[in-house]
């Protein structure tokens, strides 16, 4: 051992007396944590290559194994806890830049659970959605600020291209190269049957999943990976990514092992080079640079679809908002820190940018305010965990919601955190064939369709106790919500009341 040692944090706990030696957990474990000692006869395992994905868990026939959490750990105190430590002395032998995946794991404020949605009785009945009409369906886009009539006096009921939901949810962006093909065919497969949309990301979009057109967001992002005419023509909204919660402020990263076969031909780009997005776009360096490309996007797509931009949640944000609401866009798609990511430096994702609660009531205030609110719709992004979150985000001014990390729980992922290396037991973000095909998109669609429709059942039940029936009547209803255990200065941007109030 050396000075760069760190005992494992996972140990694997293997019961010889139920053990069998069928090495199934051989076979399934993409980390190598599990072999076969030919000699003794026996199963052993390198606990410092596992994860903790389950994987082996799952699939051991006769419940031999266990993956327990190490209690070996440093010294640490409260100012430098065993984490500190293990990321300095990585950085020590290495000298490079920490990654790391999925989302913020650190112990700061979830909102979410502050915020407490306020119930029908007596006076204002609740709604049975059992026995009563609700309505989910949302349309996302610009709205007119007023009533319009034609010249003869009849309604006016022309709108801007509009994207149509049957519920306030959508996949959000997730690129195909940062997770396999079959997770990007159940995505697809999941909305279109579910009537929402999924997001292709930054990678461009795979000849298969153009037949889901419609049920399909396009991104551009500031590397232009996989952008074409056919590419904008393809999708029912287009999507600019300015910023992602999990990195604001910097590019994307695909390494070019990845970028291997169709990855390449969608992208564009040769078999094994680095698909590098740049921190910024090179022709937007203000809100009329941005301006200058939504109407570019809107020309060459014949001003038929809906253009969104999409933003990480920052200090200023809601200032940011506002100029992206002039620039012509149609939707803000805001992502919180605590978004989800395939890979990210980890200073970034757990010391940059604020939490999606607070971004959100500060935009839509902020564009309420101005008297603009109208002029685009609002996705809230960045951990919404749960039918309660959406409810809740919508009550704070969001028109709908982006949903990733609890679309691949979904389909199978353990949150292991080790999206980068590409070893996803569980087939999904991985482009290893042997591991891809572990992820079967009819089964992946299903679970999706079957949380989505969970979801939808509970926002329904939720709008029924507060006496509402529509999503429209509960958009930025922040009378429906109080909060506890915050501040006043939380309460005051939150612009909702404390519990007992």
């Amino acid at each position: 051992m050396s000075i760069e040692f760190i005992y494992p944090e996972f140990e694997v706990i293997r019961n010889a007396d139920r053990c069998i030696s069928c090495r199934a957990c051989e076979r399934q474990c993409a980390n190598e944590a599990h072999s076969y000692d030919e000699k003794l006869k026996i199963m052993k395992c390198d606990d410092s290559k596992c994860v903790n994905c389950q994987r082996c868990v799952s699939f051991c026939p006769v419940r031999a194994l266990k993956i327990i959490k190490s209690n070996c750990t440093l010294c640490g105190n409260a100012n430098w806890p065993a984490q500190t430590m293990k990321e300095i002395y990585k950085q020590a032998n290495s000298g490079g830049v920490l990654l790391s995946s999925m989302g913020n794991p650190k112990p700061l404020p979830v909102y979410w659970d502050k915020i407490l949605i306020n119930a029908s009785q007596v006076t204002n009945p609740s709604i049975d959605p059992l026995r009563e009409p609700m309505e989910t369906r949302v349309y996302l886009g610009k709205k007119p600020s007023k009533v319009q009539r034609a010249k003869d006096g009849t309604l006016d009921c022309s709108l801007p291209p509009q994207l149509e939901l049957s519920m306030p949810v959508m996949f959000s962006a997730m690129s195909y190269g940062s997770i396999s093909y079959n997770a990007h065919k159940s995505l697809a497969l999941a909305a279109a049957e579910l009537g929402i949309l999924y997001n292709t990301g930054e990678g461009g979009l795979h000849e298969d999943f153009y037949r889901y057109g419609k049920n399909t967001i396009v991104q551009v992002a500031s590397g232009r990976f996989g952008v074409h005419a056919d590419y904008l023509e393809a999708g029912a909204a287009i999507e600019i990514k300015i910023g992602q919660g999990a990195k604001p402020g910097i590019g994307g990263h695909l390494p070019g092992a990845k970028i291997i076969g169709d990855i390449s031909r969608t992208r564009m780009i040769p078999e094994g080079s680095d698909a590098i997005s740049p921190a910024p776009h090179h022709d937007i360096y203000s809100i009329e640079d941005l301006r200058q490309l939504v109407f570019s996007l809107k020309e060459a797509s014949e001003y038929k679809k809906p253009v969104i931009v999409k933003v990480a949640a920052v200090h200023n944000i809601a200032a940011i908002a506002s100029g992206v609401a002039r620039s012509g866009a149609d939707i803000i798609a805001i992502d919180g820190f605590r978004g989800g990511t395939g890979a990210a430096p980890t200073r970034i994702r757990d010391h940059v940018g604020i939490p999606i609660e607070l971004a959100l009531a500060a935009v839509d205030q902020r564009l309420r305010d101005e008297g603009i609110r109208n002029n685009v719709s609002l996705i809230a992004g960045g951990s919404i965990r749960s039918a309660a979150d959406v409810v809740k985000a919508i009550a704070l001014g969001a028109d709908a919601c982006y949903i990733a990390t609890a679309a691949l729980l979904a389909l199978g992922c353990h949150l292991c955190h080790t999206c980068h290396s590409g070893k996803c037991s569980w087939g999904i973000a991985t482009q290893r064939p042997e591991l891809v095909k572990r992820l079967d998109p009819a089964i992946g669609s299903k679970r999706l369709v079957n949380l989505m429709t969970a979801w939808k059942h509970e926002i329904k039940e939720l709008m029924g106790g507060m006496g509402i029936n529509s999503i429209e009547a509960l958009r930025g209803n922040r009378l429906m919500l109080r909060g506890i255990g915050l501040t006043e200065k939380e309460l005051e941007i939150l612009d909702i009341s404390h519990a007992g109030e």
